[in-house]
């Protein structure tokens, strides 16, 4: 049977705009999408001098979690050249604040109709990330440098995360460590913050010696300043009614005081594309959280002395 032309042209058209409509709906929810909105993109910091003088940036990268559009910013290499021009990171950003003022539009601008690449209870994280170590005029630096980045979900709870970290990579002591983190959980109470309270360490082979690389085990919900355990051994000499002097291990947790005291918003310039991406950091106040509370532990010791060591129970915020 004949079907007559104009009546075959309507049902493409029909089916072109029916398709048009469908992937609209259905293309942000595609989880092949999500993990490909949700990507790395260049972010170079400098970090200092090398031994010659010339100035280092870094590409550490960061996490991008919209879709579509395409992007005004410059390309890789001439953010890079951008950087090189200035002898300091202050230079650099001090040229940029006069060049966003003299310009009418803005540096850039995320278009309106992009849509989150991850679901309503995820993050667009890092995934995998890798130290490197760089020589610079005052020292070796290292610096953490984002690979690749996956949807990640947001978490109510204060756990452990793991996080991977890749050593003296593309060398034949390549390792890669689980050093571990704890999540940016939500609904915390006022003042109190996910924060590592037990911490452990691993062992990396390099070709002069063997680093220890520290590693989060636990982590609790805890006030900004805050008493992590620390145990130190001593030997303690104890004597029995019977006469017999005995030699023992005497385990006592001194403890440690954790966390930062800084009050108030220190960014003195944010990007003005991303208000969450901070340029320029204000120096730490002279707040540290100290010692506010001890107890006294004595002891015979080997020498037949009476020994006291005192230990930390609580931690407060000291000008």
């Amino acid at each position: 049977m004949d079907v007559p032309r104009p009546f075959l042209l309507l049902l493409c058209a029909l089916h072109l705009t029916l398709s048009g409509v469908l992937s609209k709906h259905i293309d942000h929810r595609n989880l092949f999408t999500q993990r490909v909105c949700c990507k790395r993109q260049s972010h170079f910091v400098y970090i200092g001098q090398d031994i010659s003088g010339s100035p280092v940036s870094v590409d550490v990268g960061m996490c991008r979690s919209h879709c579509g559009g395409a992007s005004s910013r410059p390309s890789h290499e001439a953010g890079q050249q951008e950087y090189s021009k200035h002898s300091s990171m202050l230079e650099f950003l001090r040229s940029k604040k006069m060049r966003t003022r003299g310009s009418a539009a803005p540096e850039s601008s995320e278009p309106q109709n992009q849509l989150p690449s991850c679901g309503v209870n995820q993050l667009c994280e890092p995934t995998g990330m890798r130290v490197d170590r760089v020589l610079l005029f005052e020292g070796p630096r290292e610096v953490e440098v984002i690979e690749e980045c996956h949807c990640e979900i947001k978490l109510t709870q204060c756990i452990r995360v793991p996080a991977l970290r890749t050593y003296y990579s593309e060398t034949p002591y390549e390792t890669v460590i689980d050093v571990g983190g704890c999540s940016n959980s939500k609904g915390s109470p006022e003042g109190f913050s996910c924060v590592p309270t037990k911490f452990d360490s691993a062992l990396v082979e390099t070709p002069n010696k063997a680093d220890l690389i520290p590693t989060v085990v636990t982590c609790e919900l805890k006030e900004s300043c805050y008493r992590v355990p620390y145990v130190e051994y001593y030997y303690e000499i104890i004597h029995h009614a019977d006469g017999v002097k005995e030699e023992r291990l005497k385990e006592i947790d001194v403890g440690r005081c954790l966390g930062g005291c800084t009050t108030g918003n220190r960014c003195l310039l944010r990007s003005p594309s991303d208000p969450e991406i901070c340029h320029l950091w204000s120096e730490k106040q002279s707040r540290s959280c100290v010692p506010q509370g001890y107890e006294s532990h004595s002891f015979l010791n080997q020498h037949g002395q009476i020994r006291t060591v005192l230990s930390i129970t609580s931690c407060l915020c000291q000008s």
